[in-house]
């Protein structure tokens, strides 16, 4: 359930606008007094005592008002002119995106990201339809303003607390109430104030020509930089392979993967670096890498910018998995290798989708 700020609008304004028949009269109080207009308000919340709320929702323009969001087996073209002969500015992918501008015979004008420009209508959905879909592709997003945040199992400040998570991180939210949100982690979906987070709804939006040359490019630097360090790891490993893993990948994944495998069993420590005396998430991917020579940050959201993205399916060992408020290492064989919460320490977990994955991420 999503609640949105909109209660604190004046009553007498939304009956005025609700009442348009009678604007007239309300504001001429020689003709109809002010018992007039308390009679008024009496019937209709006789009527309807939930007249108030059902109001505020009619004149409350949604969140979504002149989205469009694209409904393509890949992408749609954004070209410069309403015409199929218009110059290609960029791309708008699958359930990606827009505000519309303008509507030009079968085209929308729209923008979306840094990108604005026509889309053939036939590849968008627009109106009802388009707001429908926006509550399920955007994705609610709250950011930890404050050094730890602490995750609880209800939306008290009295409630046991489920989990903690450091400033700057970034959670997938799966509930709202107008003070509270409930935040996935590894421990679970707990509640957070809405005093310590910042909230966004996030959409997948259009990439520029540039934009896109640009990610091609710093994905291209990313996989010579991890070939580069994946030779280093493997002279310094004497070029031995490591024994876990599906068989497949580079041999330094699968030596980040049966070096990581190592320290199962040992404890989780929120805050923590030591992959023998406590790491948490993002400190054991972070020091399981360090042994490779890699610096990655201690932040699981940041970790889902590193090295270079690959699918699910393509994961190898040594991949870096993200989830919301944690990060693994891939196994190999549909497995994770991660520091898992204060109960369970340093394990491996089998599926590795046991929890909606974010990014998975390659450095060699």
């Amino acid at each position: 359930m999503r609640v949105h700020k909109l209660t604190t609008l004046c009553l007498t304004g939304a009956l005025c606008f609700s009442f348009g028949g009678m604007r007239a009269e309300a504001s001429n109080l020689s003709t109809l007094g002010e018992e007039g207009i308390a009679s008024v308000m009496t019937e209709a919340h006789t009527a309807d005592p939930t007249v108030d709320e059902k109001v505020i929702e009619e004149l409350t323009p949604s969140e979504f008002d002149g989205i469009c969001i694209a409904q393509v087996n890949d992408y749609v073209n954004v070209r410069s002119l309403p015409s199929e002969e218009g110059e290609i500015l960029g791309k708008l992918y699958d359930e990606s995106a827009g505000t519309i501008e303008e509507d030009v015979d079968g085209w929308f004008k729209i923008t979306s990201g840094s990108v604005t420009g026509y889309v053939k209508s036939d590849y968008v959905v627009t109106g009802d339809e388009a707001e429908a879909l926006a509550e399920e592709v955007g994705k609610r997003v709250a950011t930890v303003t404050t050094e730890t945040l602490r995750v609880r199992n209800e939306a008290s400040t009295e409630a046991s607390i489920l989990g903690l998570i450091g400033e700057e991180e970034e959670l997938t939210v799966t509930d709202e109430t107008e003070d509270w949100v409930q935040v996935s982690i590894e421990e679970g979906d707990g509640w957070v104030s809405k005093e310590f987070v910042d909230l966004r709804t996030d959409f997948v939006q259009a990439e520029s020509k540039a934009e896109e040359e640009a990610r091609l490019a710093k994905e291209e630097a990313a996989k010579e930089e991890g070939k580069r360090k994946a030779a280093a790891a493997a002279a310094k490993s004497g070029g031995q392979n490591a024994g876990l893993g599906n068989g497949g990948g580079s041999s330094s994944g699968n030596a980040v993967a049966s070096f990581a495998s190592q320290f199962v069993g040992n404890p989780y420590v929120y805050g923590g670096t030591s992959l023998t005396n406590g790491a948490d998430c993002s400190g054991f991917v972070m020091s399981v890498y360090a042994n490779f020579g890699v610096g990655l940050p201690h932040s699981s959201s940041a970790m889902r910018g590193v090295g270079y993205g690959v699918s699910l399916s393509e994961a190898q060992p040594g991949d870096i998995i993200c989830y919301s408020g944690h990060v693994a290492i891939y196994c190999g064989n549909n497995t994770i290798v991660h520091a898992s919460t204060a109960a369970t320490g340093i394990k491996y977990t089998s599926p590795a989708n046991y929890k909606p994955i974010l990014a998975v991420r390659r450095i060699f």
